[in-house]
């Protein structure tokens, strides 16, 4: 990469745009400072209008996706089905906070494979939170679950997580495929997250569940909303096995699924609509900015190159390499456009397989770090938010320090065995 003034101010207004998200001055929201930094490469001459304008239209699937993700939470919160799942979570638990740490585990590991870690923390985090308010319980260390198990499950399936989308170009491997090289590390990953975290929580979660709540009813609204849940994992499976994008499935799925619901109980669309958290759509399509802007650098190029030296001296090294770096950096500047980073990287260098599969699963699982890996964990923040709950940065990295690493390295690890 040649240090001209061009490129050199392009990195530095990523990296300025990247803190804004990060550090949230003035308690702005993440938006501002990513569209901020996209509008600035723009304003400067250092990326054309019109390849920002492509940058943008790439994360249309994203798009698509988070939208129908964000209207099947609101409408199924508003609907009551979360406190409803509450309930028989607590009741489930029969009174101990360490069976209902298990149970909300197991549940955020299915919802991450079937319908992504996005939708784990935009759809479980709310009930998490009601079933620990049920519970009469310190809600933390179960919504710690949500985050985590997000980043975790998340390259169980391609549908997992959009970022495996977007680091395979909108092409992921045959889901046989698939599943042969991911099985046995999202498993180990699964497991090892668990434990670490369990660990840390150890001394939340002592005692019992005072009062159990009595059993309710599940509202006719919610029960709609659930069946819609339900209907648009399915599909999401399916597309996913047809190698098909899964945005336009997702939105049709949300908002039929709103529709179905509104119908019902002859209510008003824009109570869901107000209450949606759109501004996580300007904030990815900033991110795709960026990226574009960094690719034109030609930093990349650099870094392809010495990956492709790398995996000629050995493959468990460029492995290794692949993994745990990218893991670090997508703590720096969020694992979205690390992502997409790295997917160009990986078409140009044309590693062997296990390097490409180490790179995913950093680029997943590297997350659980802090608040500022992944886009599920920035939803997740926005959510507990809502609910009165704060985890500052340092919080986070001391739970994510210790969960992490050790999944991580046995994750790639396990892929290297198969």
């Amino acid at each position: 990469m040649l240090l001209t003034a061009a490129n050199v101010l392009t990195l530095a207004i990523a990296a300025l745009a990247i803190a804004g998200v990060i550090v949230r001055p003035m308690r702005w929201p993440e938006a501002i400072w990513a569209v901020a930094g996209a509008l600035a490469v723009v304003v400067f001459g250092l990326l054309p209008w019109t390849a920002a304008l492509g940058a943008v239209g790439e994360g249309t699937d994203v798009y698509l996706f988070l939208t129908g993700m964000m209207l099947l939470s609101e409408t199924a919160r508003r609907e009551g089905l979360f406190d409803w799942l509450a309930v028989e979570a607590v009741l489930h638990a029969r009174g101990s906070p360490t069976r209902l740490f298990l149970l909300v585990y197991i549940v955020g590991t299915i919802v991450t494979v079937f319908m992504s870690n996005d939708a784990t923390a935009v759809v479980l985090t709310p009930a998490v939170f009601a079933a620990a308010r049920k519970a009469k319980r310190e809600p933390l260390p179960y919504l710690f679950i949500c985050a985590f198990v997000a980043n975790a499950a998340s390259f169980v399936l391609p549908i997992s997580n959009p970022a495996n989308i977007v680091l395979y170009g909108g092409h992921t491997p045959a889901l046989t495929k698939w599943l042969a090289s991911f099985a046995l590390p999202s498993v180990v990953a699964v497991v090892v997250t668990y434990v670490a975290l369990r660990w840390c929580m150890r001394y939340d979660l002592s005692g019992d569940v005072a009062d159990l709540p009595p059993r309710g009813k599940l509202p006719r609204g919610a029960f709609v909303a659930l069946a819609g849940i339900v209907l648009t994992a399915l599909a999401l499976i399916v597309t996913s096995a047809l190698d098909i994008k899964f945005g336009w499935p997702a939105a049709i799925g949300g908002v039929a699924t709103v529709v179905a619901v509104l119908v019902t109980e002859r209510a008003s669309p824009w109570p869901v609509i107000r209450h949606v958290s759109w501004s996580i759509i300007p904030l990815v399509a900033g991110l795709f900015v960026l990226v574009s802007a960094i690719e034109g650098t030609g930093l990349i190029a650099d870094v392809t190159q010495g990956l492709a030296v790398l995996a000629r001296q050995s493959q468990t090294l460029a492995a290794a390499a692949a993994g745990g770096v990218i893991a670090v950096i997508a703590n720096l500047m969020n694992n979205l456009p690390v992502g997409l980073i790295a997917a160009s990287v990986l078409t140009h260098a044309q590693p062997p397989l296990a390097v490409t599969d180490a790179a995913l699963i950093g680029v997943d699982l590297g997350p659980n770090l802090s608040i500022t890996g992944s886009l599920a964990t920035i939803l997740w923040l926005l959510a507990i938010r809502r609910d009165g709950e704060h985890v500052d940065f340092w919080s986070f990295l001391k739970v994510g320090a210790v969960v992490m690493p050790p999944a991580l390295v046995l994750a790639i690890a396990a892929r290297l065995l198969v």
